[in-house]
């Protein structure tokens, strides 16, 4: 017990000696730096000064040209179908996929022997119609004369009846030859009215036959309509799409064969946004109608179409925003319906305007220039347009200023720059930029 004891009392002793040679030593350390120090200077902190290129802003009209992506469309398309059910017994020359044709072109024929036995069968009730108005018209003359032959033969009855009772008031006639003259007219005014009516009844088979004549003729131009539908031709000059009928096949009716386009009336339909659509209208809220270019690049090579813009969408689509417009092309070689294209739209020109790098404008809407002894001055612009790699500014507050060209997170207001001009740029070497 006394041993451990000893110990500790040891252990703690060491302790202590190790704690005050470390305190000598640091004392002895800052009394030598403080004595080094004595002899030396006080240095002051120098200013970090940035290199920077600088860019002159220069009020100038400048044209905006909106870019958006479009999709080539045509507007002459018409869907081929069958226009009856029937069997393809041959095709027009050259009536293929992607083919041309002209106006006028055979382009299908389907079996027309039903078609010509419907109209010869028609024709023939055509001719047994006319047949059935001739005879009619026979049977009216002869009902019209018989009418004129029984008011002619009633006359005479009456005639006679008329003498019978005068002879009868002179006493010269009897009794019984008037009442035999009287039934005589009464028998001869009853054929009138039966010649009338067989008279009604042969206009009323006129008018029968006319009708039946007028119905036949209703079918049979039916028939023959039927028979030049057996027959497909070409509404207008175009190019043929999506054709896959041959010879042999059985089309139903309405049935699709393909498409025809016309291929030098086509359009380009692309969507911008709300805004975009507000600066391509005029003071009447129409469409102005801007200069358009598609171009279609493909394999390092360019198609370029021009047209004009001539309508926008009357409405907006489900789930869509913005505004579709259309834009006719006047020329457009090489192009088919459904190529996706950039479309370059000519707005309207700016008057007064600066044109900048894009990275010279900063998130919160400014630009930095250049002041006083070299320091940079943060200054609010007004945002007109972007544009590729440029903004087009309003000139307010910064016409004719020295702006920054490339921002850094180095470079604010108040920091001393060594600006870089661009015409200094060109007869010097290299200088580092900022933040380097």
């Amino acid at each position: 017990m006394r041993f451990f004891r000893r110990s500790l009392v040891g252990l703690f002793i060491l302790a202590v000696t190790i704690g005050l040679l470390g305190v000598a030593v640091q004392t002895l350390r800052t009394a030598f730096e403080a004595r080094s120090a004595d002899g030396r200077p006080a240095q002051t902190a120098r200013e970090r000064v940035f290199s920077a290129n600088v860019i002159t802003a220069k009020v100038s009209p400048f044209a905006p040209v909106l870019t958006a992506f479009g999709e080539i469309r045509s507007r002459r398309t018409l869907e081929l179908r069958a226009p009856r059910a029937g069997t393809v017994i041959a095709l027009g020359k050259g009536v293929e996929d992607g083919a041309p044709v002209t106006k006028g072109q055979l382009l299908l024929r389907l079996d027309p022997a039903d078609a010509m036995a419907t109209r010869d069968l028609a024709q023939s009730d055509m001719d047994r119609a006319r047949a059935e108005q001739v005879e009619a018209a026979r049977a009216l003359l002869l009902a019209r004369d018989d009418v004129a032959a029984a008011r002619a033969q009633a006359d005479l009855r009456e005639q006679a009846l008329t003498r019978q009772q005068d002879l009868e008031t002179r006493g010269v006639g009897s009794a019984s030859a008037v009442e035999t003259a009287a039934l005589a007219a009464s028998a001869a005014d009853q054929a009138v009215l039966s010649r009338r009516s067989a008279l009604a009844q042969a206009e009323a088979r006129v008018d029968q036959a006319d009708i039946a004549l007028s119905r036949q003729a209703i079918t049979l131009a039916e028939a023959e309509r039927a028979l030049r539908e057996t027959r497909l031709f070409a509404e207008f000059n175009g190019m043929l799409s999506g054709i896959t009928t041959v010879p042999g096949r059985i089309l139903g009716s309405n049935e699709r064969l393909g498409d025809l386009i016309d291929p030098d009336a086509l359009e380009v339909a692309f969507r911008i946004s709300t805004a975009q659509f507000s600066r391509l209208l005029d003071d009447r809220g129409a469409l102005i109608t801007a200069d358009v270019t598609a171009a279609l690049a493909a394999s390092g090579a360019e198609l370029v179409a021009h047209g004009r813009l001539t309508r926008a969408g009357a409405a907006v689509g489900e789930g869509q925003t913005g505004r579709l417009v259309y834009a006719t092309l006047t020329h457009a070689p090489g192009f088919r319906s459904g190529d996706f294209v950039t479309v370059r739209v000519a707005e309207p020109e700016i008057p007064a305007a600066i044109a900048l790098p894009a990275s010279a404008y900063g998130a919160d809407g400014t630009v930095l220039a250049l002041g006083p002894d070299d320091r940079l001055q943060s200054l609010p612009a007004r945002l007109l347009r972007r544009q590729d790699d440029l903004v087009i500014l309003a000139p307010d507050g910064i016409a004719g200023r020295e702006i920054i060209g490339e921002r850094s997170p180095l470079l604010g207001a108040g920091i001393k720059v060594n600006p870089i001009r661009p015409e200094a740029t060109n007869s010097a070497p290299p200088t580092k930029p900022a933040g380097g």
